[in-house]
């Protein structure tokens, strides 16, 4: 397998110092970030509208998407786009609600807003869950996954290239959110580019494979020799309804993933929150038009990976451990670059790992120094020592991440499915106190504390469900499908997000009601419809990407 050359190490040495350089400009021209804390966690007031857009879809894009995403595209074709292109619809939602909410509040934490909604007991068990989260689910996936990628195309020692990318990590993250926010635009120049060249070369390896040339002959090829791969909706006796279950992908579960990873995420809502409503939203529509064509970049490498493989291309390559292995594909696709050009392909993927890890690990250190060391520890700590205390936290979580992860089994199960099983298990609970807590009155900390609580147990009820009844008569009503590996009926992972959620929902109406002090609750937000009006060029843009979707499923249903 060809491995990296001088040309290519070029490249990448000068997108390393392009990133690096420029972060320390950054850096030493704004010196507030070494001592201030809300400037070092939040950027306050300093990042554009296109820092804020580049740095949202820097720090979303990472080798989950690059490998996994795309080696789905192998698996299951332009399906999986459904991540990508609902996630734009949702980013308008929570620039529209969430974000004049957050930012009337001055909230610049996750738990710090729990806190000021509920009270400190519901604030400190996510705060908990969160830095396990983002430690245990987020950090490790990104760094194993990346440096396995990294590892398998420039033929460095796996452990060599795990220990680069959190050093680099660690380096830009440690200047603070400002430095992360302007460096990400950078990152994701280079994400882009790279990431486009990759699909030019497999869209110019279909065509030349069937006797033409050009990227839209060999789009053409791919829509013919491989029909099934572009369809966005799958019915039931698709093989892959238990990860994409039919319409649950507009009208279902897709919506919890989505508003809860976008709009409740404290390394996603960090970016925005240390800016004015207008250039927040402004940013939140640039990463919409930007996640557009982020399938181009990670899908449709797959679904042309899977092309040539059915016409006798990558037949050993694509093996991994004795059987075909999907998630090989863009691995397999970059090692077919030219000189030079797998180079730029080379940063783009290490752009998009870096980013990544820089903006987890910035959100663990906010809210370890904020909701947990001020807090409990030193009430009376100065903006100096939180800076310090945050610095520390970013190198323990780091270290801790690489220690772990090979123990995880990662790469058996995918980066990919890895994190959004995991993080699915709870999204449901934490979405329902958020969107109760923004738009009911009523909402109390009691059953605030009863979602975050009954949620995991009511998400492992339903795994497990199966193998304890016959779920076969849901399957008649569209909500089980036969698995083939376990035969037995299952209910599709992202139903299953439905279901706990509208329990949860219905727990905490309860427990609300019954309580009279709900009646003039003082936690209540104060909302009033005003604070939802947009500006007119939002709103013609809001209107281009819903369009554009919209016109995207129809075509492809």
């Amino acid at each position: 397998m060809q491995k990296l050359h001088t040309p290519d190490y070029i490249v990448f040495l000068i997108y390393f110092i392009i990133v690096a350089g420029y972060g320390y400009w950054v850096y030493w021209k704004k010196k507030k970030a070494v001592t201030d804390s809300k400037d070092f966690f939040l950027a306050e007031g300093s990042l554009t509208w296109w820092a804020i857009g580049a740095s949202l879809i820097a720090s979303n894009i990472s080798a989950e998407q690059f490998i996994g995403m795309s080696g789905s595209g192998f698996k299951m074709g332009l399906a999986i786009a459904t991540y990508e292109w609902m996630a734009a619809v949702t980013l308008i939602v929570v620039a529209v609600f969430f974000m004049p909410i957050y930012l009337k509040n001055k909230i610049y934490t996750m738990p710090q807003f729990l806190t000021q909604r509920y009270n400190s007991t519901v604030s400190t068990i996510m705060a908990v869950f969160w830095l396990l989260l983002y430690v245990v689910v987020n950090l490790t996936s990104i760094l194993f996954l990346g440096a396995l990628a990294v590892s398998t195309i420039s033929g460095i020692d796996f452990w060599v290239c795990m220990t680069g990318l959190a050093v680099f990590s660690i380096i830009i993250t440690l200047g603070g959110m400002k430095v992360i926010g302007f460096t990400d635009v950078i990152q994701v120049f280079f994400l882009i580019l790279g990431g486009l060249a990759t699909t030019y070369l497999a869209l110019n390896l279909v065509s030349e494979k069937f006797g033409s040339t050009g990227v839209f002959e060999g789009f053409s090829f791919l829509m013919n020799k491989a029909d099934d791969h572009f369809h966005m909706i799958f019915n039931q006796a698709n093989e892959n309804y238990l990860d994409l279950p039919g319409l649950s992908v507009l009208i279902g579960g897709m919506w919890i993933v989505n508003l809860n990873y976008w709009g409740c995420n404290q390394y996603i809502t960090q970016r925005a929150l240390g800016a004015d409503l207008p250039t927040a939203r402004n940013g939140i529509l640039f990463a919409a038009f930007l996640k557009l064509l982020m399938p181009v970049i990670v899908v449709l490498p797959g679904i042309a990976a899977y092309v040539l493989y059915q016409e006798g291309m990558f037949q050993n390559e694509m093996i991994s451990e004795g059987s075909l292995n999907p998630d090989r594909a863009y691995p397999v696709l970059l090692n077919l670059l030219p000189v030079g050009l797998k180079g730029l392909a080379f940063a783009a993927l290490t752009a998009a790992i870096v980013a990544s890890l820089a903006g987890k690990a910035n959100s663990i250190s906010t809210i370890f120094t904020l909701d947990i060391y001020k807090k409990f520890f030193k009430t009376d700590a100065t903006e100096k020592q939180m800076v310090y205390v945050g610095r520390v936290a970013i190198f323990v979580s780091m270290v801790l991440a690489m220690a772990i992860s090979p123990l995880l089994g990662i790469d058996k199960k995918g980066g990919f499915q890895y994190i959004q099983e995991y993080t699915g298990f709870v999204s449901p609970g934490i979405f329902a106190i958020f969107i109760l807590g923004f738009f009911w009155k009523r909402t109390t900390a009691k059953a605030a504390l009863v979602a975050a609580v009954a949620t995991f147990p009511l998400s492992l009820l339903f795994k497990v469900l199966p193998n304890f009844a016959d779920l076969s008569w849901l399957g008649n009503i569209g909500f089980a499908v036969l698995n083939p590996q376990s035969a037995l009926f299952e209910i599709p992972f992202i139903d299953r997000m439905g279901l706990v959620f509208l329990i949860v929902v219905f727990l905490m109406v309860v427990v609300s009601l019954v309580d009279p002090a709900s009646k003039n609750n003082p936690k209540a937000l104060d909302i009033e419809p005003a604070m939802f009006k947009t500006q007119g060029s939002f709103a013609i843009g809001a209107v281009i990407v819903c369009g554009i979707i919209a016109g995207l499923y129809l075509y492809f249903w």
